[in-house]
């Protein structure tokens, strides 16, 4: 591997306990293997700031400030957006993710010629079965939607080459649903995504912020994409449910001899217009391609 040829980028908020103990290790890690450095401080209100101010002036480092918070998938943008090097990882401040685990994510991609290699986390005693149940529901949507051959779709240990993923970074959000809607971009645009296992260790300080809201934001952009890249996934099965209701209510009634339901028809007519916006959308979504 050449030289210079990786960025890490790393989103700070409020990690002020976990970045004297982590960034250290970050920066001999990248000074070894001649890579490169970016974190973002989104925002923090603790001393975060103060703490990047120490290490600045290290040649490695680019720390990129917001002065308000944006968010995970914000942070993430700018920092993806400042790499200069041919391929980028996003890595957690948290301490949770391994730094030896990014040469093993390198080799695959280049031994396998891959645009994107996902860390795939293992299940652990810690993690909790709530968010796994929100995990395995945001993955099978996402299934439903789109082909989506992932076991970790929303893991933040990623790399990628620069050249693909920069220009749909405008298509991402700033929540915590970017690395969900990233992936997903890849896989539907037809870029080889790969995963490869990875172990987590507990978080050095703080607490996660995923919620049961972060999992419905996640959904809706979910949605989004597949609104924008292939809308009649969403409109062709809305529309075949409401024919099939008007159907099912309106042939007993018309077999019995009692006529044509007004309720029967009203569905059927909502599924002749939700297949023609369909068609509308789809031709729209086809010439954005065409005109990309």
């Amino acid at each position: 591997m050449d030289q210079n040829s990786l960025t890490i980028v790393v989103p700070a908020y409020n990690e002020g306990k976990a970045l004297p103990e982590t960034l250290p290790v970050m920066l001999e890690f990248v000074k070894e293997r001649h890579w490169k450095l970016i974190v973002v401080n989104d925002g923090s209100s603790d001393e975060t700031r103060e703490i990047l101010a120490g290490f600045e002036q290290n040649p490695r480092l680019k720390v990129i400030h917001h002065k308000l918070n944006r968010g995970y998938g914000g942070a993430l943008k700018s920092g993806l957006a400042a790499v200069e090097t041919d391929f980028a990882v996003t890595f957690d401040a948290d301490g949770q993710h391994q730094l030896n685990d990014i040469p093993r994510l390198m080799t695959v991609m280049m031994e396998q010629d891959a645009d994107m290699v996902v860390g795939s986390r293992q299940r652990t005693k810690q993690s909790h079965w709530y968010r796994e149940l929100g995990k395995w529901i945001i993955r099978r949507i996402a299934a439903l939607l789109m082909p989506m051959p992932l076991k970790d779709l929303n893991s933040g240990f990623k790399l990628y080459r620069t050249s693909i993923m920069k220009p749909y970074l405008p298509l991402c959000p700033n929540s915590m649903a970017f690395s969900d809607v990233i992936t997903l971009i890849f896989l539907n645009q037809k870029h080889k995504v790969l995963e490869e296992p990875i172990q987590i260790l507990p978080r050095k300080s703080g607490e996660s912020t995923i919620s049961t809201v972060t999992a419905f934001d996640t959904v809706l952009e979910i949605i989004n994409l597949v609104m924008l890249f292939n809308p009649l996934r969403v409109f062709l099965p809305t529309s075949i449910f409401f024919v099939l209701i008007g159907l099912v209510w309106g042939v007993p009634i018309i077999l019995m001899g009692r006529g044509v339901s007004v309720g029967s028809m009203l569905a059927i007519v909502t599924g002749v217009i939700f297949f023609v916006l369909g068609l509308i959308a789809e031709q729209l979504s086809q010439m954005r391609k065409n005109f990309r």
